[in-house]
């Protein structure tokens, strides 16, 4: 075990205006009424406009969290921005995010911590080591994420999947009396499966600088979901015993699994391989379809609004993200 005396005391979420349904996206893709629900099981997902930046959707994530938590910003010594996708290549989001806040003076360290789809849940166990250790004391983590200026309309089913949306988390060490921990946690990659998933061009390989629009492939995102899905269905298995066996927890054991809300296929792999049975599982896609590393965290915010769980509540949030990787976490709320 990796035990941690390390407390979630607030939760936020913000989702853009713009609402875009199954209905508009068969239309735009021009298949047949209904192929868009019945590929990506999600029905109405968000997309980003106008001032809804990442910072700006980040900001009142992390506004709503701290609301949440009874805390101003002050009382936060560091914000750590988990997102898989960047409001520009430099500096951090995170920094961006701090001046949203009106907090551009403040001082309290800023910075981004990237996972792809798991970035929220490798921050959340990273950073934990440090709020137990005593180097902070609270922290803001943020996910905020806008998948739809980079989606290639030309393959279909990824394009119809994402959504656009932000969740923030406050994290602060946990009383000696208190049962709330993290009780252990896992990533592993497999780099062979990098290909699978990825956005090619924007980076120094491939540089915005020779981006040519009348062949933008290269900086749309590519998903193979199949290869990733063979891929994962083979790997899930072993990791999750690996898992379970090392903090010595039984799927029994959890009153709610969080996955990373990556796709319908995902969602069902998941729930077969594991075993779970619908009421302990956290499904957020219908509402909310894949938002990217913001997808666990708006789960947990979620679970927490609904009274899903409770204080001392064993809870595992698990997924995969590009890479390919796998992820778990396993904690007492």
């Amino acid at each position: 075990m990796q035990l941690r005396r390390v407390k979630i005391v607030g939760t936020g979420k913000y989702l853009p205006v713009r609402k875009v349904t199954d209905e508009e996206l068969d239309a735009r893709l021009q298949v047949p009424a209904g192929w868009v629900g019945k590929a990506t099981g999600v029905g109405v997902r968000h997309y980003a406009e106008g001032k809804e930046t990442s910072s700006y959707m980040g900001a009142r994530a992390a506004e709503a969290a701290l609301a949440d938590a009874g805390l101003q910003f002050t009382d936060v010594d560091c914000l750590v921005c988990t997102s898989g996708t960047k409001e520009q290549p430099l500096p951090s989001t995170a920094a961006f995010i701090q001046q949203a806040m009106g907090e551009q003076d403040s001082g309290i360290p800023a910075f981004d911590m990237d996972a792809t789809c798991l970035s929220f849940l490798n921050g959340l166990d990273v950073i934990s080591y440090m709020v137990d250790a005593g180097r902070y004391h609270r922290v803001l983590l943020v996910a905020s994420e806008i998948a739809s200026p980079g989606l290639n309309w030309a393959d279909k089913e990824s394009a119809a999947l994402f959504g656009d949306g932000a969740a923030a988390v406050i994290i602060e060490r946990a009383a000696d009396n208190e049962s709330s921990r993290i009780v252990h946690a896992s990533m592993k990659t497999y780099s062979r499966g990098a290909r699978y998933s990825e956005i090619a061009g924007g980076g120094t390989r491939l540089h915005a600088a020779h981006y040519d629009a009348s062949a933008p492939e290269p900086y749309l995102f590519h998903m193979d979901g199949q290869a990733i899905f063979r891929m994962a269905s083979r790997l899930l298995p072993g990791f999750m015993d690996d898992l379970l066996a090392a903090s010595a927890t039984r799927m029994e054991d959890f009153k709610l699994v969080i996955p990373h809300q990556g796709s319908a296929m995902a969602m069902r792999l998941l729930r077969k391989k594991l075993g779970i049975p619908a009421e302990r599982f956290m499904d957020i896609t219908r509402n909310h379809g894949n938002t990217i590393a913001a997808s666990i965290p708006m789960g947990l915010h979620e679970a927490i609004r609904q009274q899903r769980i409770q204080r001392g509540d064993r809870v595992l949030m698990v997924g995969t993200a590009a890479g390919l990787s796998l992820g778990g976490l396993i904690f007492d709320y």
